[in-house]
């Protein structure tokens, strides 16, 4: 029997069970297919990036040389950010009334943690259809079973072999379903979560390698008063 035919000759219960199933595996694969596209360069264009930036001879000219090396847009923002800092007057908002370390600490934390969500973006839904694929596949196959079991209950003829296999073996294609669903799903998971953990750790460090660079040096502590003679 094809899986046309099987969810044919189902009830609402299964044909919700496998609707569900296709829309977990077409949203996961969406995903997927994103994020690879996302993360195709992987460190390898991070680290060109940052090492384009430290090339460069000013600002300007670093954001114009890693523009090719940065492909998912990841290192750029936070140049653009500093460039835009340099440029703002720093009186003319209450952000910029600030000493400076503070502004830059700001500029480079907000461009840090928007490189950082999309880099983190579907990964939940990957860990969610790869945890509950194979339980809504599951659902299926204990539903299908029960079904097939009521259904040969009332037929007449005696109990064979037979009349149980067919049932059963069709319900049992759910948890095949769900499996099938939930695979991709966390194996693309950790291959991501590798990747991105390593892209997290480069994005980190050049954010604390700009603030060293930009932000103002921590104040020296002022000099004692010069001793006052005690009287004899």
């Amino acid at each position: 029997m094809s899986v046309l035919a099987l969810l044919a000759h189902g009830d609402g219960v299964s044909r919700t069970v496998a609707a569900l199933l296709l829309a977990m595996s077409v949203a996961s694969w969406v995903v997927i297919l994103w994020k690879a596209w996302l993360l195709r360069g992987g460190t390898r264009d991070v680290l060109r990036s940052i090492a384009a930036f430290w090339q460069s001879a000013s600002l300007q000219d670093a954001e114009a040389r890693l523009r090719p090396f940065d492909r998912a847009a990841l290192v750029l923002p936070a140049v653009r950010a500093i460039n835009q800092l340099a440029l703002q007057a720093e009186a003319s908002t209450l952000g910029g009334r600030v000493d400076r370390a503070q502004r830059v600490t700001r500029t480079l934390r907000d461009a840090l943690h928007a490189a950082l969500r999309r880099l983190q973006a579907g990964q939940i839904l990957l860990a969610t259809v790869g945890a509950t694929a194979p339980f809504v596949g599951l659902l299926g196959t204990v539903w299908g079973i029960y079904g097939a079991l009521v259904g040969i209950a009332a037929e007449t003829g005696g109990f064979t072999i037979d009349k149980v296999a067919g049932p059963v073996g069709e319900a049992l294609i759910m948890t095949a379903f769900g499996l099938a669903v939930a695979i991709p799903a966390v194996l693309a998971y950790n291959v991501f979560g590798r990747v991105v953990g390593r892209i997290e750790a480069e994005l980190e460090g050049f954010a604390h390698d700009l603030l060293g660079m930009l932000g103002e040096p921590a104040a020296r502590e002022a000099p004692l008063p010069p001793a006052r003679p005690m009287p004899a």
